[in-house]
């Protein structure tokens, strides 16, 4: 396995902006975005349940639609791939126990010898629905998703740009997600930056060590 240094992974970071104006006139090769999907796909989460759907928006007059729901902002548009981040707005067992059978299934065990498993799944299932917590916390999941994606992006020298001001109602209407259990919750956009966008030069600003990491 490759080994990147500390100080490399650090000047990617360092790189790496919420890109304001794309060059749509540049698109991810597909070796690099299958690797950002593949990223995507092993982002971890809560007991590994992926309570998630990504939608890759590649189709220009629905990237053009998107701009409308977030805030007229053009990066949808201007974009290569314009990820969609939904979450799952139902769970209970059977999305158990179709978690379970392909775990069964990718490591060569029984269902049964899962029954434990099971039952933890279920009944933190049930507390959180019981609780009106089950979308905040599939949405603190997706959040973990976009994070790892944000960062392989960075990592394969890909500009992204993460996006909250978007209309999620009217995101899951051009994007067919009602009624399908699912719905937005954040997107990003990812391609190249254009020459133009001055924030591509603007110093990064972050609090200082001291003030954010606290070691005990």
């Amino acid at each position: 396995m490759d080994t990147l240094t500390p100080e490399s992974l650090l000047a990617r970071l360092q790189w790496r902006y919420a890109t304001k104006q794309f060059d749509d006139s540049r698109k991810i090769p597909a070796e690099i975005w299958d690797g950002l999907e593949k990223a995507l796909i092993l982002s971890p989460s809560s007991f590994g349940m992926q309570p998630w759907k990504f939608l890759v928006v590649t189709d220009p007059e629905v990237k053009k639609s998107l701009v409308a729901a977030s805030w007229n902002q053009t990066q949808p548009a201007g974009c290569s791939h314009f990820v969609v981040f939904a979450a799952r707005t139902t769970l209970g067992e059977p999305e158990v126990d179709k978690y379970l059978a392909h775990t069964a299934a990718t490591r060569g065990i029984t269902t049964e010898s899962l029954a434990g498993f099971r039952n933890v799944l279920v009944g933190f299932t049930a507390n959180l629905a019981k609780e009106g917590r089950l979308k905040d916390w599939a949405t603190n999941q997706v959040y973990i998703a976009l994070g790892n994606f944000m960062t392989s992006c960075a990592v394969l020298g890909v500009d992204a740009c993460p996006m909250e001001g978007i209309s999620r109602e009217q995101y899951d209407k051009i994007l067919g997600l009602e009624g399908t259990g699912f719905s937005t919750v954040v997107a990003c956009a990812s391609g190249y930056r254009a020459d133009a966008d001055k924030y591509a030069t603007t110093a990064k600003v972050r609090f200082p060590a001291g003030e954010v990491v606290r070691h005990v």
